[in-house]
């Protein structure tokens, strides 16, 4: 029986073997790389496998593709699949299974490889011309050492990126004009196509919310949250909020490729790998491996990069056109005092269900009037509303509650 199933493992092999052998050589990126290297935000040429990478995520690959790849030499694509079946924004049960199977093949592949050139066993045609892939990605040869342990399935984001890019209409005015008030790079404001393509429902398995993605304990520190308010949902606040972030972030680390990166791995990290490897974005991409710096922190400032990039020229990555949501164009407001939402309502003439469908970070207990919003909390009202009460001559009584104030001014 051992025999026979030995037999059957070695059969199977060669036909794995086989099969990658047949394999037409991935095609090229999808989008030729656009040179965007500036002294704010470099792009190093060793990260420009990276950046292409992300772009053909971003706007080449569809959701109904997914790319089995190296996690470190991000040029080395073995292959792209096409999931089977209808496709919707989670894999169904058939399709993890069929990934799994087309997963596990190329690794047993890629094991096999491994070990017969560690054990200078000679080797197939088939497997010549794999170890010849990898060995001219920009892994060099010694890349066929691992790369059974590095591989990994991402799948394409194009629908996902291109709908975040029409959202983004709505809010790339007030996200730069918040930047540009704290002093800060306006292209800061591409980072929620990176952390949500500008889904402000979005929420990770590990507490980020909204369309910035902040933690909780961050968020205490940059920005309103308390029993009443959760400004995380809020986009042009938590805006605010990653205007109060960065600009710390890059007081304390003098690099704009560092601050962005701590954005996902922290400042504090960030300042532990700048000790050990110093400030080149590129040395902590390839030597750090501080706690926690792993695929998703290596790969944080290309995707910035890389989304930068398509946002700003979406014609040439989107042909088929864009349509953008038009610009946000509400009054807003900041509490003097804390006030109730039905006093709220009353005083500025507004419906208190419509106030609370304006304001998202409003929580339940002070949507339903049990809690007072807190002094300084920012309101969102219908536009028209205060040259509506200036015509009526009933401004007078509103600002006793509150002052206007521009859509990006900070606290």
């Amino acid at each position: 029986m051992q025999l026979r199933l030995r037999g059957f493992l070695i059969i199977l092999t060669m036909l794995v073997l086989a099969a990658c052998a047949n394999q037409p050589t991935p095609a090229p990126p999808a989008r030729i790389p656009i040179t965007s290297n500036d002294a704010v935000f470099p792009a190093p040429p060793a990260l420009q496998p990276q950046i292409a990478f992300w772009q053909n995520v971003y706007a080449g690959w569809a959701r109904s593709q997914v790319a089995l790849h190296d996690n470190r030499h991000m040029d080395l694509i073995y292959e792209v699949i096409t999931l089977p079946g209808p496709v919707s924004e989670s894999y169904s049960d058939s399709q993890k299974a069929w990934l799994k199977t087309r997963y596990e093949s190329l690794r047993a592949t890629l094991s096999v490889l491994e070990s017969k050139v560690m054990s200078r066993t000679p080797l197939t045609s088939g497997e010549q011309a794999l170890a010849a892939r990898i060995q001219s990605s920009s892994g060099g040869p010694g890349a066929i050492v691992g790369a059974s342990d590095r591989l990994r399935s991402q799948r394409g984001l194009r629908e996902r990126f291109k709908r975040g890019l029409e959202i983004s209409g709505r809010y790339d005015a007030v996200f730069r004009q918040t930047f540009r008030e704290a002093g800060l790079p306006e292209d800061l404001a591409y980072l929620p196509h990176v952390e949500s393509s500008f889904q402000n429902h979005a929420a990770s398995s590990v507490g980020a919310l909204g369309m910035w993605q902040f933690m909780p304990g961050t968020a205490r520190q940059f920005m309103m949250m308390n029993t009443a308010v959760d400004e995380r949902r809020d986009p042009v606040a938590s805006a605010q909020g990653a205007a109060r972030y960065l600009s710390n972030a890059y007081s304390r680390l003098d690099s704009w490729p560092l601050a962005i990166t701590s954005y996902n791995h922290g400042v504090g990290g960030m300042a532990r790998a700048k000790a050990e490897v110093g400030s080149d974005i590129t040395a902590i991409v390839q030597r750090y491996s501080g706690k926690g710096f792993g695929f998703a922190s290596r790969n944080f400032y290309a995707e910035f990069l890389a989304a930068r990039n398509i946002a700003r020229n979406p014609q040439r990555f989107f042909p088929e056109g864009l349509s953008y949501e038009p610009s946000l164009n509400q009054d807003r407001i900041r509490l003097r005092q804390a006030v109730a939402v039905h006093t709220l309502a009353s005083y500025y003439e507004v419906n208190a269900g419509e106030l609370a469908a304006l304001n998202r970070a409003w929580n339940p207990p002070a949507q339903n009037g049990r809690i007072p919003l807190p002094a300084g909390t920012m309101v969102w009202l219908p536009a028209g509303t205060m040259a509506r009460l200036a015509q009526r001559g009933a401004a007078d009584r509103a600002l006793v509650l509150a002052e206007p104030v521009s859509t990006a001014q900070r606290r």
